[in-house]
Parts: C-alpha cells; structure tokens; sequence
C-alpha cells in the first residue's frame, strides 16, 4: 500500500474515490461543504432526502457524479460536532474501509483531517489514517491463495497548507507503526510448524540487516546454560525445536544514553507441558509469542523513523510442549539471578523464561524495562479483550504508558502488585512457585515478575486478551505495538 500526501485543493483535485466528512444533524465538514458547492447542492440533496444522518460510522457512497476529476465521494458520519472522541474517529475510518473495498476502486484520497476530533491535531488524525486503513487491509496469504486480494493500492492524505507539516510527520509516524503491526500480525498468524524459534531469530538477523543502527545476537542454548538460565531451559526441554534468546540492539540515540529494554514472550507454541492444555482451542497457542513478535515490530518502527533512543529488543523463544524430558509439576529449577523456583504447573511456562530474559536484561543498565506478554487466561477474565493488563513497580513509567495508550486508543488498565499477593507464590521447596494459586492469576504472575526486575524501573503488560482475535475473525491484532510505539515516540521528542 503507497501512502501520500495531497496538496491539490479539491477542485483541482483528481480521484477515483473521495471520503470527506458528516456530523450528526446533517452537518457537512468543511471539505464536505466545498464539495456540495462544487457539485451544484448534491449532498445537501442527498441528505436532505435522508440518505445520511452523520451517525458515527454511518456511510454512503455517491458513485453518480456530474464529469469531473472525482468519480465517486464518500460520506462518512463523525456523530455529533464538537464531541466526537478518538475512538469514533478511528471507528468511522474502519467503517470507511469496508465500503471503499466493495467500491473496488485501486486509489483513493481522504479529506477528514478537517474533522474536530477533541485532544487531537491533523498529525494524530493522518496516522490513524494510514494505522486504520492498512490494519483493515490486512491480508494473511503466507499459507492461503488469496484470490480477492484487496483492489486499493494507494491511499492520498488530503492536506492544506496550514495542515501540511503535521500531515506528513503524522503520514510517516503511520507508516512506521502499520509496518511494524503489519510485521507482528504476519508473524503471529504463521504456524507453529513454520514460525520456530529458529525462524523467529532468522526474522531478527533479517531485521538487523536492513538498518545500519541496529545489531542482533541469538544466544544458543549453551550460551544461556553457560549463563545459569536454568528456569528458560526447563521449558525448551520438552521441544526438539532449540530455544533462542535474540537480542536486538538499536542504537539511535546518544552513546551514553540508557537504552529502554522491550522484552516480548516468544513462546512459538504452547501445549501447556506436563499439564497439558485441552484440546479445543489448542491451534491458538501458536499466538503465545505476539509479545515477541511485537518486540520485533517495534523496533522495525523504529529503524524506520530513526527514532532518537537507545532500544534493545529481548525475545526468548521457545516451545513448550510434552516430552520424556520436559518439565514435571514439582521439579525445581535455579534461575539465572539464583533463585531456586518450584515447577507447580508447567502450563506457567511464560513467566519462566521471561525471569531470566529480565535478570539479563541488568546488563545493559536500562532506563526501563517494559516486558509484553501473552501470560496469563486469568487477564481476560479480569479485564475481557478490551484493555491490556498494566502492572509495574514505577509510577510514572506505568503512569506514561497509561497516557500512551489513551493517544494511541491501545488502551491499558492497571493492576495491583501488593506484597500481600507474594503469599500466593510461598513454596515448601524453593524460594517461589511459578503459580500462586486460582486466584488473581494475573496479578500473582506479575508479582513472580517482580521478583526478577527489583534494580530497575519495569513495567508488565499482559496481552493475553488482546493479541488476537479468536472465533469467526481468527487473527492476530498487532497490539501493543500502538501503544509502545506512541510511549517511544513520546520518550523520543521529550
């Protein structure tokens, strides 16, 4: 998909497909309005016979158009002027996509940054332009023909002169993102027998060499033995496919400046061990690793912004399956930062490797620590697939990220980590457990978290709701890479 600015005013404007905007009450946008002049009183026609309301996400294509250089407009309602939030902007631009795609048009230009959208300028509008549209394009064709691929090839930011300069940042800054969320879903939506740990280091390597700035190691089985990472290797014992640590090492800001770490769980597939999880549903273990997945999205957003910062990119990565030599519930294990951890359930793998991934995460001296992970069923029974589960031992990291989410509308909700909870995690054996019982399984996994993260500012965010969509729309859905991507970019221009 090609995206661009468009400086020509709508008169001289040439397009197959126009979308220009509608509130509630009939109230044409300005675009709108020029457009009605232009066309002799066509929409106000239109409207005024009730074809429209300006409902939020209403629509109505207008393919019969006098001759001239647009052939078709559509109207997009917004809901009521002077009250219509981000949410209802990007909920109008993913009803615009489904009509523009039926239109089978292979162009298209939209003229929305005119609409009032309440705490946003025309640079956030002309990113959700091109995030909305290229996620709602989105097509899995890796192992599936595809025989009605998506007509649109090209998608025009209309933009006047006033608007222009933040219509471009705001162009680029969605390209970067959809490109990376374009990378997650991808890799996500492959099968477990073809996206293994091995081809998720192969996707890093390929990664690094595309950007002078940014290097990638993948630390072998013996290199993390050698490291004493004995609660990640107890999970990969179950696997013939070899366990990996890629590291990710961007280097755009300062030498001297601490880098922000972004771990993400890399489990290829999850069968629960030992404990094996029941079969129905099973296939959508292959989307235990969209939290590494969304580590190597990120960083190719930020490779492709030449954003500011320091990052580094942790992914461990793994299989977790059952096997003579896997995991049993009562096994011990030593982590790399030495605490002894009993094996209760081997279906709270997660958490396992990612303990050592944060103990070896102190080697960078990071600023903060952000881990995304698919960890825990028990978030979605807490929180559903609307937000993201936020837990953290800062502040204003947490307090950061929460804002992060609200401008990006990747939402997160916070969650306790009180010392109450590390009760839950007391074993007769070792110095934790890996499950602290039935209740507030979120919480108690992010508290075994904790444990390993005490040296620096860390934040956890579980997105075992929102990582993909399950039933009729089976997909991944890129998340966090939104959210993240507006926390850097917001670290990126502090």
């Amino acid at each position: 998909m090609d995206y661009s600015i468009e400086s020509s005013p709508l008169d001289k404007l040439q397009s197959d497909c126009l979308l220009v905007g509608i509130y509630e009450n009939q109230q044409l946008s300005p675009a709108a309005t020029q457009l009605d002049s232009q066309f002799g009183g066509l929409l106000s026609k239109l409207i005024g016979r009730g074809d429209i309301r300006g409902k939020n996400a209403e629509t109505l294509m207008i393919n019969n158009l006098p001759d001239g250089n647009i052939a078709r407009i559509v109207l997009l309602g917004f809901g009521e002027r002077g009250k219509v939030t981000r949410k209802q902007y990007r909920k109008a631009l993913a009803a615009a996509i489904k009509i523009v795609k039926d239109s089978k048009v292979s162009a298209a230009s939209c003229a929305l940054l005119d609409i009032d959208v309440n705490g946003a300028d025309s640079q956030w509008k002309a990113r959700q332009v091109v995030e909305v549209f290229n996620d709602g394009l989105y097509q899995y064709s890796a192992t599936k023909k595809v025989d009605d691929k998506n007509p649109l090839q090209k998608l025009a930011v209309v933009a006047d002169d006033s608007q222009q300069a933040l219509a471009e940042s705001g162009l680029q800054q969605g390209i970067a993102i959809a490109r990376g969320m374009e990378l997650a879903k991808h890799l996500a939506d492959l099968p477990g027998n073809i996206c293994t740990p091995t081809h998720l280091a192969e996707q890093a390597l390929a990664l690094a060499g595309e950007h002078d700035k940014l290097t990638c190691e993948i630390l072998e089985e013996s290199d993390m033995e050698a490291l004493g990472m004995g609660s990640f290797l107890s999970v990969s014992r179950g696997s013939r496919q070899p366990a990996k640590l890629i590291c990710l090492d961007y280097q755009g800001g300062d030498s001297n400046a601490k880098p922000i770490v972004l771990i993400g769980k890399g489990l290829t597939f999850d069968a629960g061990g030992i404990s094996l999880k029941p079969g129905l549903g099973m296939d959508e273990m292959k989307y235990d690793m969209c939290g590494g997945a969304s580590v190597l999205g990120l960083v190719r957003m930020a490779t492709l912004l030449n954003l500011k910062l320091n990052i580094v990119g942790l992914i461990p990565a793994s299989e977790n399956l059952p096997d003579g030599a896997a995991n049993k519930p009562g096994d011990i294990w030593t982590s790399m930062s030495g605490k002894t951890i009993e094996i209760l359930n081997t279906d709270a793998e997660g958490r396992l490797i990612l303990c050592d991934t944060l103990t070896y995460a102190k080697k960078y001296n990071p600023d903060v620590v952000i881990d995304m992970a698919t960890l825990t069923g028990a978030c979605i029974v807490a929180l559903g697939r609307v937000p993201s589960g936020l837990f953290g031992n800062d502040d204003k990291l947490c307090n950061d990220l929460l804002s992060a989410g609200d401008a990006a509308c990747d939402l997160v909700w916070r969650m306790p980590i009180w010392e109450e909870y590390q009760e839950q995690l007391k074993s007769n054996f070792a110095d934790l457990a890996n499950i602290g019982g039935p209740d507030g399984g979120s919480i108690t996994a992010a508290v075994f978290l904790s444990k390993f993260a005490e040296e620096y500012r860390w934040a956890h965010i579980d997105i075992a709701g929102t990582a993909w969509r399950t039933g009729a729309n089976k997909g991944a859905t890129g998340r966090p890479v939104p959210l993240v991507s507006q926390y850097l970019l917001n670290r990126a221009s502090a």
